[in-house]
């Protein structure tokens, strides 16, 4: 066989060689391309402070004892129990004493009203409460909206677990630095989450 041919013979055979690579790249590049577009789309319904959060200055967050707060009472930050309550779903309330000073290490609380909500909803919720997330979700019979998101200083009303800005609320200050304690625990407190 001449060298010609040998030449010709030995780029026929690299030829699919480098188009098999170069449709790789190719396709790689447009799967990355695919996945960050997914991702900053992603990023920008979930990210930053939900439309419609109110903020409060709270003036105050020493311990006391006792009671100072009604059964019905959603606050987002205040005068609070020396002891915080452990994260996690309970199915009764809970003193919101003790979840202000969870609110304090960074923990967010769901409450919803047992008889504006659906199961669905009320599933939802459930797998949202986590003591390692740092939410807390417990039904609060009287209070004015089906269900509420607070941490600490902020809060937001909803009518469903529907809402984006549930997710929106709960990845945004869940764990957040700017609760006054943010490295507190959401454990070794009081109550038994279910």
């Amino acid at each position: 066989m001449a060298k010609d041919d040998k030449t010709k013979s030995r780029e026929s055979r690299n030829l699919p060689i480098s188009r098999i690579i170069g449709w790789t790249a190719g396709v790689l590049a447009l799967v990355l391309l695919i996945v960050v577009i997914i991702q900053g789309t992603l990023t920008e319904t979930t990210a930053g402070i939900p439309e419609g959060t109110q903020v409060f200055q709270i003036t105050e967050q020493f311990h006391v004892d006792g009671r100072i707060y009604d059964d019905d009472e959603v606050p987002p930050g205040g005068n609070h129990s020396a002891v915080w309550a452990n994260c996690g779903f309970y199915d009764t309330p809970v003193q919101a004493e003790n979840v202000l000073h969870s609110l304090e290490h960074g923990a967010v609380w769901l409450t919803y009203q047992p008889d504006s909500i659906t199961e669905d909803d009320l599933d939802r919720i459930e797998d949202l409460a986590s003591p390692v997330e740092k939410v807390l979700v417990s039904p609060v019979p009287g209070q004015g909206s089906p269900l509420m998101a607070t941490a600490w200083g902020v809060q937001l009303e909803l009518q469903s677990t529907e809402d984006p800005r549930l997710d929106q609320f709960v990845a945004e200050f869940a764990g957040s630095l700017n609760a006054p304690e943010p490295g507190g625990t959401c454990s070794g407190g009081v109550g038994n989450p279910g």
